[in-house]
């Protein structure tokens, strides 16, 4: 990986000295180039991959300690059942907590992805739409660039229990935070228009496409003034990727998948909910024995099932602890190295990055030559499908629809996602080749 860098670039910055303490590790113990590249030697060969924001990168050191759990389990299920696996989650837990600065281990729950930490959220809510607790017409606030897993758990357990949605229409490209602020304001004052009540908002920390950083403090402190009961942060692609602190957040609920910045093998995410009076309401979507003993013990125990990626989350924190400054060593070098990589590519196509780079993560947008003639989602799907058959180039394109150019603004409606995550090839240079 490349040279640390002092700068920090976190979005709504903050102190992160609650993150868990690590052994001070000589330069001599620091993992290596080669080492790295050891690492993730089974990625297949040739491909120019540019998109860790969708499925991540596991390193073959936790596929392979994922391999011992599974065996741990399979060589004698009874006794690790009975015996070993509900304390081995709990120290997986406990690890979370520390990482995101919870106030109790019993607010971190393990579950399989970000999709069933939002079902959770939402069949809450659905439920005090049904049972009468919340009024016919109150509303559920979300961002329009929402997961389109997320708006259909709203569709199935809040419209059709009686809740409205309120869409946040963000504008993009976009030019600063205050944008965002303004259309937020915008959709809670609709969501109390009438003398109706905004029961819940729930706001991207990282939205996926196009990728920006939420600014995620201001909206929920926005949130806490105007009376919205609940808010419920989709941050999906946070861990690893951005600094998390869910105190200074602030949200009712926070998920994170811990697949996709931070090494864990498919799938497996956190879901922070802070405690409350509404915690013992609760529940897994999936209903086993364990039912009513609190979110985080259901969800540890949802029927015989693969529980190693969450039971390998202690070897992924003496993974990620290898690199210098740990955590935040890794998502700084890789925001400073998306960056470039993206402004190398603008630079040759005459293009813009999405958002300025404060706004990215270890993502950013950059803008496409106009002359590609991107201008439905079908062209931005042929042209993603091309890169990757024809020239091995794994990357995501967005279509953005112009609605009102900006002074300065070329007619720019496609838009390739890039990622980094550590030093594994030379995929700019590759992607650059392509046109």
């Amino acid at each position: 990986m490349e040279p640390a860098n002092d700068d920090d670039h976190r979005p709504n910055g903050s102190d992160h000295n609650h993150l868990p303490k690590r052994p001070k590790l000589s330069t001599s113990s620091l993992i290596t180039d080669s080492q790295i590249r050891e690492e993730f030697g089974h990625h297949q060969k040739g491909i120019a991959r540019i998109n860790n924001g969708s499925f991540g990168s596991c390193p073959a050191s936790i596929i392979a300690a994922q391999k011992r759990w599974q065996l741990r389990f399979l060589k004698q299920p009874d006794d690790f059942f009975l015996n070993h696996l509900r304390k081995c989650i709990l120290h997986s837990r406990t690890i979370i907590k520390d990482v995101i600065n919870a106030e109790h281990v019993e607010e971190v729950s393990l579950v399989d992805n970000a999709t069933t930490a939002a079902a959770i959220v939402l069949q809450h809510v659905g439920w005090a739409f049904a049972e009468g607790r919340f009024q016919k017409g109150d509303a559920v606030v979300m961002l329009h660039c929402a997961f389109q897993a997320v708006k259909k758990s709203i569709e199935a357990y809040v419209t059709r229990a009686g809740g409205s949605v309120i869409v946040v229409h963000l504008p993009f490209p976009l030019r600063s935070e205050r944008e965002i602020v303004a259309e937020f304001r915008k959709a809670l004052a609709k969501g109390k228009a009438n003398g109706k009540k905004v029961r819940l908002a729930i706001i991207d920390h990282i939205t996926s496409m196009p990728c920006v950083v939420i600014p995620v403090r201001d909206l929920v402190k926005i949130c806490r003034e105007e009376g919205v009961d609940q808010v419920f942060v989709d941050a999906a692609h946070a861990i690893g990727n951005v600094h998390v602190d869910v105190k200074e957040i602030g949200a009712d609920f926070y998920v994170s998948n811990l697949h996709k910045w931070f090494f864990c093998p498919p799938s497996v995410a956190f879901l922070y909910c802070r405690k409350s009076p509404v915690s013992p309401d609760l529940h897994h979507p999936v209903v086993s024995h364990e039912y009513g003993n609190g979110l985080a013990i259901e969800s540890a125990w949802i029927g015989t099932r693969d529980y190693s990626s969450q039971l390998v989350i202690p070897e992924v924190l003496e993974f990620i602890n290898r690199f210098e400054g740990g955590i935040e060593g890794i998502r700084m070098r890789n925001h400073n190295a998306v960056i470039e990589m993206g402004q190398m590519l603008t630079n040759a196509w005459g293009t813009k990055l999405g958002c300025p780079p404060d706004m990215s993560p270890s993502m950013t947008m950059v803008g496409l030559p106009a002359n590609l003639k991107i201008l439905s989602n079908k062209d931005a799907l042929n042209l993603r499908n091309r890169l990757r058959d024809q020239f091995g180039v794994e990357v995501p394109i967005h279509y953005q629809e112009i609605k009102e150019l900006q002074d300065g603004d070329a007619c720019v409606t496609g838009y390739a996602r890039i990622s980094h995550q550590n030093k594994r090839n030379c995929a700019e240079s590759s992607l650059i080749g392509c046109y």
